[in-house]
């Protein structure tokens, strides 16, 4: 029969905390589940109240279906009955029970049935006015204790009144339950910020959701959301894409660079333990009376160590600074092959991403993401690491050359610190991304209007840009205020607990001080093992945000590389193998979304060194069969050939080889008139480039500028004529000798002259070369061998110009339309010129008139 023996176990009082070197049992075990089951009760009994007042029951469709849930809820059931077992188990066995030990196992499954209530309560109910996601911080909270309580068993390693020593089979049993709540509660915290059980987004958002924007989107509903998904979300992906930056492959230097940077991080581990003790050295030997040698030789051996930690707080010490120095090659590096890549795979998406793009947008997301990249490397590396390994060390050393207390209360604070610290900063994540989100929308309208400078000037428009940019920054600074205000909460709660716990340990030494247990030099090791310790850690939640603002700041980069090519190269793809420039389209289908089709069934041959036109009204796909045959897009039916080979099945590099283009809008780069022309073919010399411009019939006009050659073209070329631009297009065309020449409208925006002027150039570029020309004015292309009359997508008509107009169809039609505006607009020019020289001749006078 088993008896009650007493509350505490014999030669034990709940009053003595400390006993054979450890916690006493009889306190620990009071006080745990009573911490916890108050934290249950009280925080869980106000949750489910708002639970039940101001939320809403979710919908089943709403509710994620997570496998990581149930093993979450598992855990916890797993959890209460390991305590009601062991209570049965330790009654079964001992024969006297301490009281602590009843009160133990029905205190803490109390607290843990109510914990598995509450996770249910927000697996069912939703607040409607939640604007984060996660489980609530009395969940969140009650994990983080009973997890850091279970660590508390470290403190009592030398005691023999608990399980460590594993004498018998009670203590065996013992420490296999301790090592089961040890890994259930780690798990539950760090799966608790997961919080896989609940929706990624506000459940308000998701039930007002318009089914067919998710959709479009091509997310779900229990998709990501942008706004309040953790940062860490996609952890893993993230480290994946940053893994090929980290280390510098195929370069022996830079790695070698990179593992003694990280010995001389170890180094600096080893110093920052020393110093105090050295300091220490030197206060017992001042007090002590020890000989000048001695004291001189401690002196000097301490103030190294302090060269090469560094001088103070925040300041880079001989091995920091040595560190730094040979870290810069490896940020370049880094740096470099991060713009590098990213620039190119903007480079290799399609055309269709491009024209939706938004340029400052782009550019802010490449600043930002490269430079979150340098400093998500340098903090983690060179900051969290370190920080934790002091930690690490600093409770390792208390409990071994001071006493457990000093230990216990260094890691009361480290879980405080920590726990709170990502709790807060995950709370206050939303406020930073929406600040990064009102940052590229005022960069991109800044960036939008100062492209668009003429039109602007064009509506006197000056006040409304802005007004409107003004809009921007006041959105911007709305969110900034949210995010430095978080922000100074969060070094609040951070400097409170730091002050408390050096507080607490700064007495507890003066007191062994006082008692003569410790000495004088014991009480400065601490103080300054301590602040040195503190130093870092008050860092380590900027080291932290700064790390979660670097993945928020990388996540619209990550987003470029997730971009998809649209036209992408096959597995098997070969050269195109040019012969003599036969182009064949083939029942070819097209549409640039679904549901709208721009071609339909489009079948024609362009022989070899023959010129087709394509003509039709606006938007009936001319230029898109020139996009097409460029491959900027693929086709979704029919096949479109260069000398009998499927261009969807060589490399693009080699098609767009024998292809050259002029288009109707023609850009020049920032950059001068030989470059320019140059890009046709980056390897041409100055005389090719000249012979390049001497047959487009620029060469002459760019020698009257003062520069030549050398002139600037501004800004997309606009210091440079409609003319002379698209006659820098043609010069490109001609020096980069293109088989096969795609014309589309090259000369619809020029006035009369220089289109006859520019028409006589192209016609030498097109010479014994296979031509398609998309043309709006008909009288350019009279000549062409063959003109394809293109209406909704189809082909109407076909033939020469002389039988197209015999068929008195729609060419027929386009032709007697603009024949007419021209016959127009010469007659509004002679009927002016008339009334001109009327103005200007004087009345005549006659003597017949006189005389009547």
């Amino acid at each position: 029969m088993i008896f009650l023996q007493s509350y505490c176990e014999a030669n034990s009082s709940i009053s003595h905390t400390w006993v054979d070197k450890g916690i006493s049992p009889c306190f620990y075990f009071t006080l745990v589940p009573t911490i916890l089951l108050t934290i249950a009760f009280f925080l869980g009994t106000l949750h489910c109240i708002f639970y039940r007042k101001y939320g809403t029951t979710m919908e089943p469709k709403f509710i994620p279906r997570s496998r990581l849930y149930g093993f979450q809820l598992s855990l916890s059931v797993l959890l209460l009955l390991q305590f009601l077992s062991g209570m049965v188990w330790q009654a079964a066995t001992a024969r006297e029970l301490p009281g602590y030990v009843v009160l133990y196992g029905c205190f803490s499954a109390l607290g843990w049935a109510w914990a598995i209530a509450l996770l249910r309560v927000e697996r069912r109910r939703a607040l409607v006015m939640d604007r984060t996601r996660g489980h609530s911080a009395a969940l969140l909270l009650f994990w983080a204790l009973a997890f850091s309580a279970e660590n508390l068993a470290f403190v009592s390693w030398y005691s023999p009144r608990w399980w460590w020593g594993m004498e018998n089979n009670q203590q065996q049993v013992q420490f296999a339950l301790w090592l089961m709540r040890y890994v259930c509660t780690g798990l539950l915290f760090f799966i608790g910020l997961k919080a896989p059980g609940l929706p990624r987004r506000p459940y308000m958002l998701l039930i007002n959701e318009d089914e067919r924007d998710v959709e479009n989107s091509g997310q779900s509903l229990l998709g990501r959301g942008e706004e309040n998904q953790s940062t860490w979300q996609g952890f893993t992906k993230k480290v994946c894409l940053l893994v090929p930056y980290m280390w510098p492959r195929n370069n022996i230097i830079l790695q070698l660079l990179v593992v003694f940077c990280l010995g001389l991080l170890g180094i600096e581990r080893v110093i920052n333990v020393f110093v105090p003790i050295y300091y220490k050295n030197i206060v017992n030997e001042l007090t002590d009376g020890s000989s000048w040698r001695t004291l001189a030789t401690t002196v000097c051996i301490y103030v190294l160590l302090k060269f090469l930690q560094g001088g103070g707080a925040g300041a880079s010490g001989f091995v920091s600074n040595l560190r730094s120095f040979f870290w810069i090659r490896v940020q370049q590096y880094t740096n470099r092959v991060v713009q590098v890549r990213l620039f190119a795979h903007l480079h290799s998406l399609s055309l269709r991403w491009h024209l939706g793009r938004k340029t400052g947008d782009v550019l802010r997301s490449i600043d930002r993401g490269t430079s979150s990249i340098n400093s998500l490397l340098s903090y983690i590396v060179f900051s969290i690491f370190p920080t934790i390994a002091d930690i690490v060390i600093s409770i390792i050393y208390f409990i071994t050359y001071f006493n457990a207390w000093f230990g216990l209360i260094v890691f009361i604070c480290m879980a405080l610190y920590l726990t709170l610290t990502i709790i807060i900063t995950e709370w206050r994540t939303k406020y930073r991304r929406d600040m990064n989100k009102q940052d590229n929308n005022a960069k991109s309208k800044a960036v939008d209007s100062l492209l668009n400078f003429e039109t602007v000037k064009y509506y006197n428009a000056e006040n409304y840009e802005a007004e409107r940019f003004e809009g921007a920054i006041l959105k911007y600074q709305a969110s900034e205020w949210k995010a430095q205000a978080s922000l100074a909460f969060l070094n609040q709660t951070q400097n409170l607990i730091i002050g408390s716990g050096l507080l607490a340990g700064s007495l507890l030494c003066a007191y062994f001080v006082t008692e003569g247990k410790f000495q004088v030099g014991d009480f400065v090791l601490f103080g300054t093992y301590i602040i040195q310790l503190y130093t870092p850690l008050n860092w380590f939640g900027t080291y932290y945000r700064m790390i979660q603002n670097s993945f928020i700041d990388m996540e619209s980069m990550f987003k470029l590389f997730e971009e998809d090519e649209e036209v992408k190269d096959e597995v098997n793809a070969v050269n195109l193998l040019y012969k003599l420039g036969k182009v064949e389209f083939e029942n070819v289908y097209f549409s640039y979304m679904d549901g709208k089709e721009i071609l339909k069934d489009v079948s024609f041959t362009v022989p070899p060194g023959h010129t087709v036109a394509l003509v039709g009204p606006s938007g009936s796909g001319k230029s898109t069969i020139i996009r097409l045959l460029f491959r900027f897009y693929n086709i979704q039916g029919g096949c479109i050939r260069i000398d009998g080979q499927d261009i969807s099945k060589v490399k693009q590099t080699s098609l767009r080889a024998h292809i050259g283009v002029v288009p109707q809008d023609t850009v020049l780069f920032n950059d001068t008139i030989r470059d320019n022309i140059r890009y046709g073919r980056v390897s041409a010399s100055d005389q090719e480039v000249d012979e390049a411009a001497v047959a487009a019939d620029i060469h002459d006009q760019i020698m009257a500028f003062p520069e030549g050659y050398d002139t600037q073209v501004g800004e997309r070329g606009l210091k440079l004529s409609g003319g002379e631009k698209q006659r820098v297009a043609i010069a490109r065309t001609i020096l980069k000798a293109p088989q096969i020449i795609l014309l589309d409208e090259a000369t619809s925006a020029l006035d009369t002259q220089t289109e006859r002027n520019i028409q006589a150039s192209l016609t030498k570029v097109c010479a014994n070369r296979t031509t398609v020309v998309v043309a709006h004015r008909l009288s350019t292309i009279i000549g062409a061998d063959q003109i394809l009359v293109i209406n909704e997508g189809r082909i109407a008509e076909r033939g020469r110009h002389e039988e197209l107009l015999l068929k008195g169809g729609l060419y027929t039609d386009m032709w007697m339309n603009q024949q007419q505006a021209q016959d127009s607009d010469s007659s509004s020019d002679t009927e002016a010129k008339d009334r001109k020289s009327e103005k200007l001749q004087p009345p005549s006078t006659s003597s017949g008139h006189h005389g009547n």
